[in-house]
């Protein structure tokens, strides 16, 4: 009987899943958008039963259309958008609450108090994160707080926390199984990354009781089997966090690997080995998976503004009627004559981490047109990754020789050539497109033995392209001093008291 994998990726906006053979190749794959809701300004939430009928659905949809039975999954990988919160009721498996989106930023007012209280040294020592509204504690807090009676029924031990990927396997199992992996448990601010498990002076400090937690596993193991649900029996066998899912993917398991995920934000992440660095550059470092006794560790650089320039300059300013038709208007120019576009629509992220920030567009003369405007908006995206890239090589003491991506945005040839050109260094581009998805189905196929070692993958991971610099380094050196000098007039444009 033929066997295959099932990899269920659960993203911000749609849940998807693709059934891979043995050679990592996709057989079939379906997908499904869900609602968005932002309730008020800054708020954003999902809802947890409609994010679990989606991905119920194209699960058996993706098997379906490969032509198979159930009886052909030999197991189930779980990627999923990290930092959501989900709160439920134990006993009725129902929500207490929507899920709040890790865009979310109800709480940056919480974190700010955090941090006057002193807080931030200790939180960053502990789980290699800075506070910011993005991670989950202070999610949970604020569900706690303001859902009534939810605090009472927490401290009586009857809510369940968990991250989307602890809220899939609870459903996919009919709440036998309340668990979570070292990469998602390591993104709520409560997970101590060296000693490996739920920190009590975490806990503590945002006021949840350790009941609510799930059960922290390695991203590689058998943690149970499917009851019901598609099929009963099928083995789930891989969880990932999507951006460490996708470093999986890439097959970056050697120290001083990278990837970058370009989507509506971009995601850096680079292998750093067995042991946490602590960054100097304001860079997140966090566990990029668990398999069998061996934890290895990643920083990463998080981007909040990429693909959805492009979004912007076709919805907000109307210069392009597809994104696709970006690469075409910005090849009319050789270059952005001296324009930058700092995409700060939500603050800056890495290395910055200003909230405060906002979009700015300097440079402009009266022969600046839409066509320069594209260019520095593509420019924007290359820029913001190479500063990302450079508080890599300063924090790990690593020459990053070669950068591998994925996302949306790689289809777009002139942005990888302006990469390449930027950093000075190659970027690969690899012919599997859905990397996160193929992460998580490794993780998943090595646990059953459908594949039996890394080596293994290795020999499956295949170039589309590799783009080279194409222009000398000192060349970049004039283009970089004018993208800082535009990223200080998006922070001074915050700064009030100017």
């Amino acid at each position: 009987m033929k066997e295959f994998i099932l990899a269920l990726d659960q993203g911000t906006t749609s849940s998807r899943a693709i059934v891979f053979d043995h050679n990592g190749l996709p057989m079939a794959s379906a997908q499904k958008e869900f609602t968005q809701y932002y309730p008020k300004p800054g708020w954003v939430e999902h809802d947890p039963d409609e994010i679990w009928s989606t991905q119920a659905g194209v699960a058996v949809e993706a098997i379906t259309k490969a032509g198979l039975e159930s009886s052909n999954i030999i197991a189930i990988g779980i990627t999923n958008q990290r930092e959501t919160t989900v709160v439920w009721n134990k006993r009725t498996g129902k929500p207490v609450y929507n899920a709040i989106v890790w865009q979310d930023r109800r709480t940056a007012d919480y974190c700010d108090k955090l941090k006057i209280e002193g807080q931030s040294g200790k939180i960053l020592e502990k789980t290699g994160l800075i506070i910011d509204a993005y991670f989950s504690a202070t999610k949970v807090r604020w569900i706690l707080d303001n859902v009534k009676g939810a605090r009472k029924l927490a401290e009586d031990g009857q809510l369940a926390f968990g991250t989307i990927d602890s809220w899939l396997v609870w459903n996919l199992t009919r709440g036998k199984l309340h668990l979570t992996d070292v990469s998602n448990a390591s993104r709520t601010m409560l997970f101590n990354i060296h000693t490996l498990k739920w920190d009590e002076e975490l806990l503590e400090i945002f006021g949840i009781p350790q009941s609510m937690l799930p059960d922290v596993r390695s991203s590689s193991e058998i943690y149970g089997k499917t009851a019901g649900h598609l099929a009963p029996g099928i083995p789930i066998a891989g969880i990932a966090g999507d951006q460490q899912a996708a470093l999986f993917g890439h097959i970056c398991v050697e120290p001083g690997m990278v990837k970058n995920t370009y989507g509506t934000g971009c995601f850096m992440m680079m292998n750093i080995g067995n042991k946490p660095i602590e960054s100097t550059s304001k860079l997140l470092t966090t566990v990029a998976w668990k398999i069998g006794k061996e934890t290895t560790y990643a920083l990463e650089g998080s981007i909040f503004i990429a693909g959805a320039v492009v979004q912007w300059l076709r919805d907000g300013l109307g210069i392009i009627k597809t994104s696709g038709d970006v690469e075409k208007l910005a090849a009319k120019v050789k270059d952005s004559e001296g324009v930058y576009f700092v995409p700060a629509f939500a603050g800056l992220g890495a290395p910055h981490w200003n909230q405060h920030a906002r979009g700015t567009l300097v440079g402009i003369t009266r022969g600046t047109t839409s066509a320069h405007i594209a260019r520095a908006a593509l420019d924007s995206i290359a820029y913001q990754t190479l500063e990302v890239l450079l508080a890599m090589q300063n924090d790990s003491a690593i020459d990053i020789r070669e950068l591998r991506v994925d996302g949306g945005a790689t289809v777009n040839n002139q942005l990888m050539q302006i990469q390449s050109d930027l950093l000075q260094t190659k970027v690969v581009r690899p012919k599997i497109t859905e990397i996160t998805a193929l992460g998580a189905a490794y993780l998943a196929g090595l646990a059953v033995n459908y594949w039996s070692d890394i080596k293994d993958l290795k020999q499956q991971w295949q170039i589309d392209r590799t783009f080279s610099p194409q222009i000398e380094s000192k060349e970049t050196f004039s283009l970089i001093k004018g993208w800082h000098r535009a990223v200080n007039a998006s922070k001074a444009w915050a700064d009030d008291s100017n």
